[in-house]
């Protein structure tokens, strides 16, 4: 990954991993933006954006970015409302239109500026960007229950069910719409085991990865 280019990374993770906040610290690390899934969700619901909406922005005689940046920008620099209750995603029935429109919106994103991205799916929708990282972030199952535990202040029987269906629901997400498998570890630059490691640990990783194939 070239850093004097227009760069993405994406940050595929596993749920009380701690990927979403290693992924905000390396955005801030490299002084680009940060999406994530939440953001990207909040963003189609609240500016009511569509394949055919968005269509419509590209053909606008000042480009599409602008305006796209004039909603995005304001809304994505702060957390999104989305994000706080990290396990318990509302049950949606993802179509292919939302799920085109998200990729557009990713597109958009990365064609226009630097920045990282989590969740979402992006590791697969940018696969063939031209300055793109892709990271696995994973922990061991006892980390990941004792995390959300303290994040969401659940039990640990109700932790552990909160993991399981969200892993369960990602990674169908992932195999309908992307046909692969979030663990297939084919599809990521860089893995990442949590064991042991703080986020910033983490950071540190990905920025010596980066630094390593600048050489």
């Amino acid at each position: 990954m070239n850093r004097d280019e227009k760069f993405v990374i994406t940050i595929n993770r596993e749920l009380g991993s701690g990927g979403r906040s290693v992924g905000k610290k390396l955005a801030e690390r490299l002084g680009v933006k940060f999406y994530d899934k939440a953001v990207i969700k909040a963003l189609k619901e609240k500016f009511h954006l569509t394949t055919e909406e968005i269509e419509k922005l590209k053909g606008q005689k000042e480009g599409w970015w602008a305006e796209f940046q004039r909603k995005v920008v304001p809304f994505a620099e702060i957390d999104s409302p989305y994000s706080s209750s990290m396990g318990n995603e509302p049950e949606i029935i993802t179509t292919e239109e939302v799920f085109k429109t998200e990729t557009e919106i990713i597109k958009g994103i990365t064609a226009e500026e630097s920045c990282v991205i989590t969740g979402r799916s992006a590791f697969f929708v940018l696969k063939d960007h031209p300055n793109h990282l892709s990271v696995l972030i994973q922990a061991p199952m006892e980390q990941r229950i004792q995390r959300i535990m303290m994040r969401q202040e659940l039990l640990r029987n109700l932790a552990i069910k909160v993991i399981n269906q969200v892993d369960e629901r990602r990674e169908n997400y992932v195999q309908k719409f992307c046909g692969t498998s979030r663990y297939d570890t084919r599809n990521y630059d860089l893995v990442i085991s949590m064991e042991h490691l703080k986020e910033d640990d983490a950071v540190d990783i990905i920025m010596d990865y980066i630094y390593r194939q600048s050489q």
